[in-house]
């Protein structure tokens, strides 16, 4: 009995000691709160491939389009952007975005991430961390007003830029996101943007025409050459892009599911549409088809479809892929010309008019089997007309706002370099180096 009693006492201590050490790795939150490992993994890899597009992809594609003595200055900016508006997000940005359901705005519950927990969740995604939610979209607002610098391109003083990005994140794209994707009236009323053709594509777009017409032409625009330095670069950051894209638009489906892998399929289709028509193009019209322009054919069919990726089927993506290649050559060449503007690595002619075709033609494909939504095509009208009314509240707040921020900047710094600093460079001017 006494040997019983030393084993059975030995057995009961071992219990409570182990008992003791595994209570606080007890996974009882993970349990309860409803977060998906798989999820959480592929929205992990969506959101390195949507940073990844700013930096390198961005950078390089923009500074690949400049003259030889803009590349680091234009390169700065995308990394200006990328610190600046991850500081902003996390103190304010998400927060007045996607916490709250206000018809307007969001509340500050979050400021700071005031509260977050590990385990918490945001209501948009219930099956990934709310942290990582907040990570996710902090990459769309790095790169939206990333964007918006390729509109102003080899003119813009570095410090005007700075005050303008953070004003522009700020006014234009913490409402804009909330209304679309954050509960706010466009969403009520069932305005269908999947991964950002207005709040992205649409909003760059008209912002950076309107910086463009503000700002003034580059000097000698029209008289002189400003043919790209290096357009190898500018490939390489296509490259980026579009692999980034499949984060960017496949991840907006916020978790590991088929209609993650349609967004992307009908994304890699719209590109490849884009590429070819804006190629075929230039083959008809100029007989040789430019390595600039397929590249702009590819970013305006990843850029077009973007808000209508969850919603269509893949050869649907073919359709806006053309649509894009068709409508942004138009934009970038004759329109143009006809208004006279000097938008310097077309912005406006690539986002803006793919954001706004984009988001329109979403209503017209929307297939219920896929997004839960029944466009045009479907026996739908009214969706259409719901688009075109996002359209509208898009254009009309971004090029506002737009226009009274650059105002504001300017009555405190000088938004353009001087005429002889813009003539020796901005990398010199503006960063003081310089490529050799």
């Amino acid at each position: 009995m006494g040997v019983l009693s030393r084993h059975a006492a030995r057995a009961a201590a071992t219990f409570s000691i182990a008992t003791l050490f595994a209570s606080p790795v007890t996974p009882a939150l993970a349990d309860t709160s409803g977060i998906s490992a798989a999820d959480t993994a592929w929205m992990i890899a969506a959101t390195a491939l949507v940073l990844m597009m700013t930096i390198p992809g961005l950078a390089l594609f923009y500074s690949g389009m400049v003259r030889k003595k803009n590349v680091l200055a234009t390169m700065a900016q995308s990394l200006a952007a990328v610190a600046i508006i991850s500081v902003l997000w996390v103190a304010f940005g998400y927060s007045l975005a996607f916490v709250g359901d206000g018809p307007w705005l969001g509340t500050l519950d979050r400021w700071f991430l005031s509260g977050m927990k590990m385990d918490d969740v945001n209501p948009a995604a219930k099956t990934i961390p709310e942290a990582l939610f907040m990570l996710y979209q902090m990459t769309f607002a790095i790169i939206t007003v990333a964007l918006v610098a390729g509109a102003v391109a080899d003119r813009m003083r570095f410090s005007a830029y700075l005050l303008f990005s953070v004003g522009w994140f700020m006014f234009v794209y913490v409402p804009l996101a909330h209304w679309v994707w954050g509960g706010g009236f466009l969403a009520t009323m069932g305005v269908l943007d999947f991964a950002g053709g207005l709040v992205v594509h649409l909003s760059a777009g008209i912002g950076g025409l309107v910086a463009a017409k503000v700002m003034g032409r580059r000097h000698g625009y029209g008289t002189e050459n400003l043919a790209p330095f290096d357009l190898s670069l500018a490939v390489i950051g296509t490259g980026m892009l579009w692999v980034g894209w499949f984060g960017f638009n496949g991840g907006s489906a916020l978790s590991a599911s088929p209609r993650a892998v349609m967004a992307i399929t009908a994304t890699h289709l719209a590109a490849c549409a884009g590429a070819l028509t804006w190629g075929a193009i230039e083959w008809s019209t100029r007989r040789k088809p430019s390595v600039l322009g397929m590249i702009s054919g590819a970013v305006a069919g990843l850029g077009t479809i973007t808000p209508a990726s969850g919603f269509v089927a893949p050869w649907h993506g073919i359709v806006i892929g053309i649509i894009a290649g068709l409508f942004c050559f138009w934009a970038c060449t004759s329109l143009k010309q006809r208004f006279n503007y000097d938008d310097s690595l077309d912005v406006f002619g690539v986002h803006g008019v793919g954001g706004m075709t984009g988001t329109l033609l979403a209503g017209v494909f929307a297939t219920t089997a896929i997004g839960g939504t029944s466009g045009l095509l479907e026996g739908n009208p009214q969706q259409l007309l719901i688009q075109f009314y996002g359209v509208a509240v898009t254009l009309l707040w971004s090029g506002a706002i737009t226009f009274v921020l650059l105002k504001l900047v300017g009555a405190f710094v000088p938004l353009r370099v001087s005429l002889q600093q813009e003539m020796e460079g901005l990398d010199i001017s503006q960063h003081g180096e310089a490529l050799q």
